[in-house]
């Protein structure tokens, strides 16, 4: 049954209706469902962070033409500009520096998503878009976020570009989330398949984002400041848009302009976590026994400048702006949400019953174990930046609806083989914990979305649910429990209702994380 579950397609493919990624539109405030509001919420936190403006701010020319800025550096500029790029907004980035940069620049190469072209064409989003004779060469590979064959021709063809520079030359780099996939150089004699079947056995364990970017730079020949040392002697400024929770240089991407600070024992400790040492392939055993002793010595970056340009932070702060204009007290919770998606959604369960009690005093508010668990759940989850009681004092104060914004990277640990990705998984537990128990007169909605438009293998950005989800998914025969035992949450979500749960983008040019939005609206 699993397997036949899992080749079920959505007939929904395309937004049902346009993406809001302009200015805000005003006719939204009133006659709004709460989904659309949730829509609307997560596609301005997308607009926010598109490449082309927020790379634009990040650089600048002199006057005179012959000196680009870079916050508070100067290159000096005469032909002598090189360009690469990897992930999956850096078709933007490539083409605002191409606008900008345009009669300096000699050559490029950018390897960015399969389809993505395509997709940005068809959506007419012309900025996005390399202009006709353009000198930087596109590569489209990582179908489904997974690294293959053309995204290695792509790394292969930046290494070429990388080794072949002077003393005398700049490299820009352009670097977004995605970018691991869509730079695989395997170190010999380590073959693609092979660095691919590792990291998915990680990743089906629960392994972190810095984890598995530990075991690809060990194996890589350009991540862990490999690109940078095959640039060298030239310069080099990186342009990153972020990714990763706390924004870390040296994991976005696993860090090709980053030297590394882990060595062999780190990966081991790695392996042995996850029990997978002893099923190494021999030709990766070879790579981490020679890792430590390369005769060329540890690698250094001091020729290179590394400029963070746009974060998930951004996204969150237009999507507070956007939910305020609509009327709701708006509080970002935390741009720092990691760990496993289940216990993620037992804290945010157990954060809309707090909440909505504090929001309808006059019904049975939260009990003391309650309110305890919830501290004990943000506790677990390491939010450094969460204000747990401010954020419950503003909702308690609060004279209008409610919307709770967070944005970060959960993890799902694969025990079935079903189809979906972390953010259909989050929200699809999320709907089983809304539904364990009575939540009072207060209408509850949860999104959770990929800002990249993918999440997982699917062509789902996400989805959204609220507390009467199981009732509904019962009443069409669609057991919740069986679904998430089966990690099958966008197969779920395709027969709930048509698929109107889904949220759809197609992919949109820009990658910092995942937005998650709580809307607690008191009837």
């Amino acid at each position: 049954m699993a397997a036949a579950l899992q080749v079920l397609s959505c007939l929904v493919r395309v937004p049902s209706r346009p993406l809001f990624w302009g200015p805000p539109v005003a006719r939204l405030a009133s006659g709004m469902a709460l989904s659309e509001q949730a829509q609307h919420l997560f596609e301005s936190a997308v607009g926010a962070v598109q490449p082309g403006p927020m790379l634009q701010r990040a650089l600048s020319l002199d006057p005179d033409g012959r000196q680009l800025k870079v916050r508070d550096r100067r290159f000096q500029l005469q032909e002598n500009l090189y360009l690469v790029g990897f992930g999956k907004a850096v078709l933007g980035m490539a083409a605002a520096v191409e606008e900008l940069l345009g009669h300096h620049l000699v050559q490029g190469v950018i390897s960015v998503p399969k389809g993505i072209r395509a997709t940005m064409e068809h959506a007419g989003k012309q900025e996005i878009l390399l202009k006709p004779h353009s000198r930087v060469k596109v590569f489209e590979g990582a179908e489904d976020n997974l690294p293959d064959r053309d995204a290695l021709r792509a790394a292969l063809a930046i290494r070429h570009l990388a080794e072949g520079l002077t003393a005398d030359d700049l490299l820009l780099v352009l670097i977004s989330g995605g970018g691991s996939a869509l730079l695989p150089a395997p170190i010999p004699p380590v073959t693609l398949e092979e660095k691919q079947m590792l990291t998915k056995l990680l990743a089906a364990r629960g392994a972190t984002i810095q984890e598995l970017n530990t075991i690809r730079k060990a194996l890589s020949q350009l991540k862990g400041g490999g690109l940078a040392q095959a640039a060298y002697p030239a310069q080099v400024v990186s342009l990153i848009l972020s990714d990763v929770v706390g924004d870390p240089v040296d994991v976005i991407a696993s860090g090709p302009t980053v030297a590394s600070t882990h060595n062999v024992q780190d990966c081991l400790n790695i392996l042995n976590r996850y029990g997978l040492r002893a099923a190494l392939p021999r030709s990766v055993k070879t790579v981490l026994a020679q890792a430590d002793s390369d005769p060329r010595g540890p690698h250094t970056c001091g020729h290179v400048l590394n400029v963070i340009i746009g974060s998930n932070i951004l996204a969150l702060a237009e999507a507070q702006r956007q939910a305020q204009l609509l009327g709701y007290r708006a509080v970002v919770l935390s741009a720092a949400i990691q760990g496993d998606v289940k216990s993620v959604a037992q804290f945010y369960g157990t954060l809309a019953r707090v909440a909505g009690a504090h929001l309808t005093p006059s019904t049975v508010g939260a009990s003391v174990e309650e309110s305890a668990k919830l501290h004990e759940l943000a506790a677990e989850l390491q939010l450094s930046d969460l204000q747990l009681e401010e954020v419950l004092e503003a909702v308690a104060e609060a004279k209008s609806p409610v919307c709770l914004l967070a944005g970060g990277e959960p993890t799902v640990q694969l025990q079935g083989s079903g189809k979906g990705g972390r953010n259909q998984e989050l929200a699809l537990h999320v709907g089983a914990e809304l539904a364990r128990w009575p939540l009072g007169p207060i209408d509850v909605l949860f999104l959770s979305g990929g800002t990249d438009g993918q999440d997982g293998p699917t062509d789902a950005a996400g989805a959204w649910v609220v507390p009467e989800l199981t009732g509904q998914a019962a009443a069409e025969g669609l057991d919740v429990t069986s679904f998430l035992a089966h990690n099958d949450s966008h197969t779920f979500f395709c027969r709930l209702h048509g698929g109107t749960h889904l949220l759809y983008t197609g992919l949109t040019g820009t990658n910092v994380m995942d937005v998650h939005l709580l809307l607690l609206r008191p009837q």
